[in-house]
């Protein structure tokens, strides 16, 4: 069996302001813009290198969808953009904006620094070691 995870979807408050943040700030490519009609659009952003898994942008239309827009994870870091390189992209991603929630830390797995996206979600900027 050959399986992979190919997409995650993460609520946002409009496309267009999604694809802003992520192409500008975290310098992802938009993968993917297509109009799939009656007000929806599968839109895909990845970091740049080569990528198992990409953002599903999904624009929150329903009030419970609202609500989780910024929550998906609960208030903790649930996603992860890994580099090979921490203290090059950290200093990068400060100057475009990014609001790191901490200072870089160095733990036993890696170099880590906590960030937020646009909407609230948090993220590790991590350089995993070995």
């Amino acid at each position: 069996m050959n399986q992979r995870l190919a997409h995650v979807t993460l609520l946002v408050r409009d496309y267009d302001e999604a694809i802003a943040f992520y192409t500008t700030v975290l310098g992802f490519a938009l993968v993917s813009d297509l109009d799939m009609g009656q007000g929806k659009r599968w839109v895909v952003v990845a970091p740049p290198g080569p990528t198992g898994c990409t953002l599903l942008l999904a624009e929150a239309k329903t009030d419970e969808e609202k609500r989780g827009v910024g929550h998906q994870g609960a208030g903790r870091v649930w996603l992860f953009l890994h580099t090979d390189d921490f203290w090059r992209d950290y200093p990068v991603l400060q100057s475009r904006g990014l609001r790191f929630l901490e200072t870089p830390r160095s733990e036993a797995y890696g170099h880590v620094a906590v960030f937020e996206d646009l909407y609230g979600n948090k993220w590790d900027l991590l350089e995993p070691l070995g």
